[in-house]
């Protein structure tokens, strides 16, 4: 079966986002990594190392923003666990109550809205304008 132009334009755009979503989960270990140091973070950013290394290896080079865009996940997180903050924020349990200091989830929420964006709109630039490293 031959491929038109705009067939195989288009399966390359699908395959390209799929470079992008796998470098998308790299940032996001990565990220976690950091932030979990002290526990599981030494494993996760090894993970991250050598998935990023088979990904370098193997995958087109424009895809690595997809590990930009997935550094906001971790600050999702942070975001979702202080949304009562910020301040002292009490839940009820059985048997009492529990209180935490919460931070403002804002600031978590707005930078990771801002990598989140930054990744996939500067993929998106690169991949309309067809050039780039491949």
């Amino acid at each position: 079966m031959a491929y038109t132009r705009s067939q195989a334009e288009r399966a390359g755009r699908r395959a390209g986002w799929g470079w992008f979503l796998a470098w998308f989960a790299v940032g996001a270990c990565a990220a976690a990594g950091f932030a979990a140091l002290l526990s599981v973070g030494v494993v996760l950013l090894v993970l991250a190392a050598v998935a990023a290394g088979l990904l370098l290896w193997k995958g087109p080079g424009r895809a690595v923003l997809g590990g930009l865009a997935g550094l906001a996940l971790p600050l999702f997180h942070v975001a979702y666990l202080n949304r009562g903050g910020p301040g002292n924020v009490c839940r009820s349990v059985p048997g009492g109550q529990t209180c935490t200091d919460e931070y403002a989830p804002l600031p978590f929420l707005v930078g990771g809205a801002l990598l989140l964006a930054a990744g996939f709109v500067i993929f998106l630039v690169i991949e309309r304008s067809g050039r780039g490293p491949r």
